[in-house]
């Protein structure tokens, strides 16, 4: 996968987490997601669409996942929390959509946010997109966010406009 498309995830980690959940998050070297990867208890998918078609997916465990909320919401959370589900997909909404915004001359929306919550489950990846794994670690504890994405249309670029007499 092109670097042109994984620093904007990189930095869109960062700063939503910095600025909406108070919490500075380190990220490791992002890596191929294995076939055995890491089972999860939430996950957040956003799917890419347009010119760049994928998934972003976020995935916790339920004890990082019921902090983060909680920090962004203001308020204690817990899985069965009424607006628990609506505060983790609005983390992986506010990634995907900041990371989407530097893919410059490229057309793509971002989808609503599914949330899955279930005790050690796998998002499956389609084997025509690998999927990379950019592992995050943060004062709540750790998580990873995955990328599965193909450019299907190169990005347009402005052309010069040859003007007469030059």
């Amino acid at each position: 996968m092109d670097v042109r498309y994984i620093n904007p995830f990189i930095a869109s980690i960062k700063n939503v987490f910095s600025t909406m959940v108070q919490t500075e998050v380190t990220v490791g070297k992002p890596v191929l997601k294995p076939t055995n990867d890491r089972a999860v208890d939430v996950s957040s998918v956003i799917g890419l669409s347009g010119d760049i078609v994928g998934a972003v997916v976020l995935g916790f465990s339920c004890d990082v996942a019921c902090k983060l909320a909680s920090t962004f919401a203001g308020i204690e959370m817990t899985l069965d929390h009424a607006d628990f589900s609506d505060a983790i997909g609005e983390l992986a909404n506010m990634v995907a959509g900041n990371a989407k915004k530097d893919f410059t001359g490229h057309d793509v929306s971002i989808s609503l946010p599914s949330v899955i919550v279930g005790k050690g489950h796998h998002v499956s990846q389609l084997k025509t997109s690998p999927r990379l794994v950019i592992p995050c670690s943060s004062a709540a504890g750790s998580f990873d966010v995955e990328i599965a994405m193909v450019v299907k249309k190169a990005p347009v670029t402005e052309t010069e406009v040859a003007v007469a007499g030059v």
